[in-house]
């Protein structure tokens, strides 16, 4: 993709329009500046009209583009954010609100926005676009309009922002592996597996025969499905791709198949299957944002507790701009834990490690963005590596400052889990059989299985890793159904155990440990009126957990924008960034040159790194800084794309400089479901 920034000035400086041949100096050069305020925004320039800096950069060079070929007709399916509503002073230091407040609160805004978005269908319609759809739980129109009228409707006092509709894709033993197993006797005489959570799967659809996801004793399956990749009808919430199922399947899979060999992480979760891939497994945003905006609105319903995302778009605009991200930190301030796979873009067709690789919505600093690993097949966890092809950060999406781009530059994913090489359920809904993926790379098929509701296929890619963290928050919240969606997201990076060797960029805070997290989870002590230094957990003498027989010491830190964190006080005391709707990099800031902990959120006790760490494989506090956290959080001074070799930020790799991913995304998606040719899970 152009570098946006460079080819804009270019065409707007170069190509001017010359009235009858003739032009004067003076009024070529207001033309110029006339089309430098609409690129750069007015509020910087101080005149003009205040719509032009809410059209993402995107969309902005297609705008320009369209003008110099003058084609009025062309069209283009957006995304409409509307403008933020004032909101009552939020007390964010206490968790105090009830839940009968907080879904009065959500029914007020949606109706509001209902208004709102019948308001905005006139103004649309009078553009002579088309307004698709409104997503009122989370405030965002999807719609068809011409690109001849964008900037007229971005001038709209309701509307905040406006970017293209863009294409989301599938970025494609572990019981033991990852600790579930252990997790399940913390209970006692109750078995933690995840019974009366719902989880909403977003993805390509589920096969509701196969016998790993359908419900059966102990194993309520599937209790709501719909698809959304359609407009009119009830579509085919079916897997005919073949992707969605084998990630349900590692979230809720049963013991039905192989005497147990490939039972989920939450056998017991009540499974919501929302569709929002095609049956190619590529679908528009706004089919997730549908189902984001679904899943909000009827959280209560349904006990929706978890969101699993292994899906993703290219992480472009800035969180803070991203419908996806956006959507993705509504549904995580409603009180739903978000989990989102990191993507499958971490190295390049040479092998050359790739930095600033990480999807929207992963990018989204609020919800659990998880990494993949490798396991090379075994149970122990000491030759776990991180898989090549995950995708690393930092986050890579930018807004601009003026004429200046700067990145987001977060430290992602938080997590890391299994994605190499990952046996699941096949699903068997393509027309004449099997499914896409398996008839198009027969390949993937393992097992001997001959009836279609036990047969079996192999995929890698941080796809797989996200319903491995997914269920485990599952796990976490039918042991402690009064943890918030931050302090979760905490628990799991606190429990993490480091990979030696991996930086921050790649790893987060290290692999996922299901028994520490179940276990911590268990402890916490939450009421509805937390305030900061509050006792929350009676931490244990000895802070590890044992799987396969071998000691896995917790990381004891957790990620949180430019840095990390760590000590014992951040499980020892209710932390404010915990509390519903915050984020946990907020416990750090930066102004000026300097990062600092955020003490009026954050207790004493608490420490910090100075960037990116490169970990020793035990404590986050004993790793090697890679990455100056005052650099990442400039975001500027990293964008050149370059290898970068001194040290100062990434010295093995490249690091992406626009957020933007390679042309030939379906061709890397396949690669990385091969995963790395190493030993692997076998099949039963």
């Amino acid at each position: 993709m152009k570098k946006f920034l460079t080819t804009t000035l270019t065409v707007l400086l170069a190509l001017s329009p010359i009235a009858n041949g003739a032009s004067s100096r003076s009024s070529a050069k207001e033309r110029r500046v006339q089309d430098i305020r609409s690129f750069a925004g007015d509020d910087e320039l101080g005149t003009g009209k205040a719509g032009r800096r809410k059209i993402s950069p995107q969309l902005e060079e297609s705008l320009q583009e369209n003008n110099l070929r003058q084609k009025p007709n062309k069209r283009q399916k957006v995304i409409i954010q509307l403008r933020e509503m004032p909101k009552a002073p939020d007390a964010m230091m206490i968790q105090a609100v009830s839940e009968t407040m907080d879904e009065q609160m959500l029914s007020a805004e949606i109706n509001t926005n209902d208004m709102r978005s019948t308001v905005l269908r006139s103004k649309i319609e009078g553009l002579t676009g088309r307004l698709k759809k409104a997503f009122n739980a989370i405030g965002m129109i999807s719609a068809d309009m011409p690109l001849a009228k964008i900037r007229e409707l971005a001038d709209d006092s309701e509307v905040a922002y406006i970017s293209p509709d863009r294409q989301t894709t599938s970025t494609g033993h572990i019981e033991t592996t990852s600790g579930a197993l252990a997790a399940r006797t913390l209970g006692g005489t109750i078995s933690y597996n995840g019974s009366g959570i719902g989880v909403a799967v977003l993805d390509s659809g589920i096969d509701p025969n196969h016998n790993l996801v359908k419900a059966s004793a102990n194993h309520p399956g599937i209790v709501f499905q719909k698809d959304f990749t359609v407009t009119s009808g009830t579509g085919n919430p079916a897997d005919p791709f073949g992707h969605g199922t084998h990630v349900a399947s590692i979230i809720n899979g049963s013991d039905l198949v192989s005497n147990g060999a490939y039972r989920g992480i939450a056998p017991g979760v009540n499974i919501l299957n929302l569709k929002v891939l095609d049956d190619s497994g590529s679908g528009a945003s706004s089919f997730a944002l549908a189902a984001l905006d679904w899943c909000i609105a009827n959280k209560t319903t349904y006990n929706i507790r978890v969101i699993n995302l292994s899906l993703g778009a290219p992480a472009v605009d800035s969180y803070t701009n991203d419908p996806l991200c956006l959507a993705a930190k509504r549904a995580h301030d409603a009180g739903i834990v978000v989990v989102a796979a990191a993507g499958n873009d971490g190295k390049t067709s040479t092998g050359q490690k790739l930095f600033g690789t990480i999807h929207s919505p992963g990018a989204e600093p609020a919800i659990i963005t998880v990494g993949a690993t490798n396991t090379y097949g075994t149970n122990l966890r000491s030759d776990d590596a991180v898989a090549s092809y995950s995708s690393r950060g930092p986050t890579r999406g930018s807004r601009l400052v003026g004429l200046i781009k700067k990145y987001d530059n977060f430290i992602k994913p938080d997590v890391v889990a299994p994605g190499n090489k990952i046996i699941a359920a096949r699903s068997n809904n393509a027309t004449g059989g099997g499914n896409g993926l398996v008839n198009s790379n027969p390949n993937f098929a393992v097992g001997t299985q001959t009836d279609p509701t036990n047969k079996l296929m192999r995929m890698s890619g941080t796809s797989m890793a996200a319903p491995i963290v997914a269920g485990a928050a599952a796990l976490m919240l039918q042991a402690n159904p009064n943890l918030t969606p931050s302090l979760v997201k905490a628990i799991l990076m606190y429990s993490a155990q480091p990979i030696m060797g991996a930086s921050s960029f790649e790893q987060g805070a290290g692999r996922v440990n299901v028994e520490g997290a179940v276990r911590l989870a268990k402890l916490a002590v939450v009421s509805s009126a937390m305030t900061k230094g509050q006792a929350l957990i009676s931490l244990p003498t000895t802070q590890s957990s044992t799987i396969v027989g071998v000691a896995c010491p917790w990381g004891k830190g957790m990620v949180t924008n430019y840095c990390l964190v760590y000590g014992d006080a951040l499980m020892t005391y209710w932390q404010s960034v915990y509390v519903q709707g915050r984020r946990l990099n907020d416990a750090t800031t930066f102004a000026g040159s300097v990062l600092t902990i955020n003490t009026i959120d954050i207790t004493a006790g608490v420490s910090k790194t100075q960037g990116a760490l490169s970990s020793s494989g035990t404590l986050i506090a004993d790793g090697t800084l890679v990455s100056d956290g005052c650099l990442l959080a400039d975001g500027t001074l990293i964008a050149d794309g370059t290898l970068i070799a001194d040290g100062t930020l990434i010295s093995d790799g490249t690091l992406v400089s626009d957020g933007t991913l390679i042309a030939d995304s379906r061709a890397r998606t396949l690669t990385a479901l091969l995963g790395d040719d190493t030993s692997a899970m076998e099949a039963e």
